[in-house]
């Protein structure tokens, strides 16, 4: 389809290049140039797709600033130097100009055209941007954190994002589709809170499968920060320049400190794979390992603490029972 659009419009240069020629008398030179013209536009056209709306718009400021400035400061130099200025305003023009147009095309990518509009209401850029990833969404925790007041802003919600979200609550796994209408309903919640703003985009990226790759490419192009609880998402991200807000990071930094010889009164839940040891679990889901605990299985007990040991599905903590206590199951087991 864009091969036979391509085509169009290089004969409609080519054309009308041969129309106009021919007033003049030079078809073939009309021709030749509405071709070039026309391939011109098509490499342009090319080009564009693959530029950043928000760079060329970076570059145009860019470009035009410096070319001012340089003319600015001509300004006093011709007093100085008089007419002779040719080499002088040259240089300047090429400096200042080449040099505002880089500055614009690094500063102008993360613009788009909604911060442009907003501009000429006399409104400032947005900032604090989150993108939505589906795996936090269906988490659920992020409702809690938005409600304590610790997150707030524009959550920015992609279609293709919405899509899959559905695509999951209308799944035949009723496991999956539970887990999809949790989703939405926490997406709901988060609409209704006051210092949160959900907008949903239509922006896609076509040429992107995955969809992971397109919530990195979206955050990319609009400046904004990635919410999610994928660990495998949020390397990618960092690894391509996109802050990431991890919400498994977040919960594991809230877990309190515990440190060896400390004591804690828990309650021993059950039998550890280990000989004669007992398992119990804090409230934020931290698994506590007992010595010689298994006696204890159903009942509180105070442990003291002897290691902690941090692991990629999280900590665990390895102790033993008070003295005491010890002491009182021992004499207990002779009797």
């Amino acid at each position: 389809m864009f091969i036979i659009l391509r085509l169009a419009i290089f004969l409609l240069f080519a054309s009308s290049g041969y129309i106009l020629g021919t007033k003049y008398n030079y078809g073939a030179y009309g021709v030749l140039l509405g071709g070039f013209l026309g391939l011109i536009a098509i490499a342009a056209e090319l080009l564009f797709k693959k530029v950043e709306i928000g760079a060329i718009i970076g570059g145009i400021l860019g470009i035009s600033c410096g070319l001012l400035f340089a003319h600015l400061l001509m300004l006093p130099l011709k007093q100085i130097l008089g007419e002779d200025m040719t080499t002088v305003s040259f240089g300047l023009m090429a400096v200042f100009g080449y040099g505002g147009l880089l500055l614009g095309l690094s500063k102008g990518k993360g613009i788009s055209i909604a911060d442009v509009f907003r501009l000429f209401r006399g409104q400032g850029p947005e900032e604090n941007l989150k993108v939505l990833d589906t795996s936090v969404i269906i988490d659920g925790r992020i409702a809690d954190v938005c409600d304590s007041g610790f997150l707030e802003g524009v959550f920015i919600l992609p279609q293709f994002i919405l899509q899959e979200l559905q695509h999951i609550a209308d799944s035949a796994d009723p496991v999956k589709r539970a887990r999809g209408r949790r989703g939405l309903d926490i997406l709901h919640k988060i609409q209704k809170m006051s210092h949160i703003t959900v907008r949903i985009v239509d922006e896609d990226f076509p040429k992107i499968k995955e969809v992971d790759a397109k919530l990195v490419a979206l955050a990319r192009l609009l400046n904004a920060k990635v919410i999610t609880n994928d660990f495998n998402l949020n390397r990618v991200a960092e690894l391509q320049g996109v802050a990431v807000l991890n919400i498994n990071e977040l919960a594991n930094s809230l877990r309190p400190v515990v440190l060896p010889g400390e004591t804690m009164k828990v309650f021993i839940l059950k039998e550890g794979k280990e000989y004669n040891q007992g398992v119990a679990y804090l409230d934020d889901g931290t698994m506590v390992v007992i010595e010689n605990g298994r006696r204890l299985t159903g009942k509180n007990a105070d442990v003291t603490v002897t290691s902690v040991l941090q692991t990629t599905a999280g900590r665990m903590i390895f102790s033993k029972l008070k003295k005491e206590e010890y002491e009182r199951e021992e004499y207990r087991a002779a009797k």
